[in-house]
């Protein structure tokens, strides 16, 4: 028990002995002695700290001398040199002098590169590719029917639009149907077997006054960093088409002659520009007009020319798809507004 009682005070007095020492207070430091008067100026001398190291002698007349390597590391106008130590470690350019930022730190005055205007090549706003303005559009393409499954309507065709601004047009557009018009295998097959005849039409020629309007611009890359610069259009017109019925139904006496119609047309197109003044077309269009068809009736007098034709005159749609290249004239063009 004894034992116990001696190990326990001994452990207090260990744990009691430094927090002792730590809440002692700590002895003021005497105050240094005044120096003595210098025997020359009669003034009294710099305390000297005993701690601190030996300063360099001063040279006669009581001016402190310069450390022996002011000049090594310190300008003229007293900025540290390329390549000086400042304190805060080596310095890379004294290591290694070769490096390019030592070299650039000589080369390049950075405070008048500062002062520079920057003009930036990068703009929110870009110019468009293409200024259409004030140019002629010539339009070459070839012509496909789109929903007609019993005779084909294929053509060569042309347009010419001049842009009144950047993103209206006026023109004119024709297209050549004679002599290319092709009737589907199935109709002769239909009427021999089933004794079944639907009128058919042939085409001539179409012309159209049209008004364009773009309201679509852009680009995308392709083929690695090519970019590729497109717009997208509208138009809508009128003109006439010229067609002919076929003679299915009575081939042996109906002859029919040509019909010029009136029709009203409206389409949609798309272009991509390879360069500046040429671009690819691939547009959709429909040419509503009414069809004069041959009538599926025989009258008693196969020779009255006023049975042939069927009385009504329904609405027919010719959807196309055209497939050109629209080449722009003048081929060069110069921005009215900077960048």
């Amino acid at each position: 028990m004894k034992q116990a009682r001696r190990w326990l005070l001994l452990a207090a007095a260990l744990v009691l002995l430094p927090q002792a020492a730590y809440a002692q207070k700590k002895k003021p430091k005497p105050a240094p002695a005044p120096a003595p008067a210098s025997a020359d100026t009669g003034t009294p001398a710099a305390p000297v700290d005993a701690d601190a190291p030996a300063a360099s002698a001063a040279p006669a007349g009581g001016t402190p001398a310069a450390p022996a390597d002011a000049d090594a590391t310190a300008t003229p106008g007293g900025t540290p040199a390329a390549g000086a130590d400042t304190g805060g470690g080596v310095d890379i350019c004294q290591i290694t002098p070769d490096a390019p930022q030592c070299a650039a730190a000589k080369e390049i005055n950075f405070s008048a590169e500062a002062k520079k205007t920057v003009h930036a090549e990068v703009y929110a706003v870009q110019q468009q590719y293409v200024i259409k303005a004030q140019r002629f559009e010539i339009m070459p393409y070839w012509s496909f029917t789109l929903n007609d499954q019993f005779v084909s309507h294929p053509g060569p065709g042309l347009a010419l639009n001049y842009y009144l601004t950047q993103v209206l047009a006026v023109g004119i557009d024709g297209v050549w149907y004679g002599g290319l018009n092709g009737e589907a295998d199935f109709n002769f097959q239909n009427r021999r077997a089933a004794r079944i005849a639907v009128p058919l039409n042939n085409y001539q020629f179409s012309g159209d006054v049209n008004f364009t309007y773009v309201p679509l611009y852009g680009k995308f890359a392709g083929f690695g960093d090519f970019i590729f610069n497109y717009d997208g259009y509208i138009l809508g017109g009128v003109g006439v088409i010229q067609t002919e019925p076929v003679a299915v139904i009575d081939p042996d006496n109906r002859k029919f002659s040509w019909n010029t119609n009136v029709d009203f047309d409206f389409g949609i197109g798309f272009r991509i520009f390879f360069t500046r003044w040429l671009a690819a077309d691939l547009e959709v269009r429909d040419l509503i007009y009414q069809e004069t068809l041959e009538s599926l009736s025989i009258a008693q007098n196969p020779l009255d020319q006023s049975k042939w034709t069927d009385s009504n005159h329904p609405i027919t749609n010719d959807v196309q798809l055209q497939v050109g290249l629209s080449i722009f004239l003048p081929t060069s063009f110069e921005y009215k507004l900077p960048k």
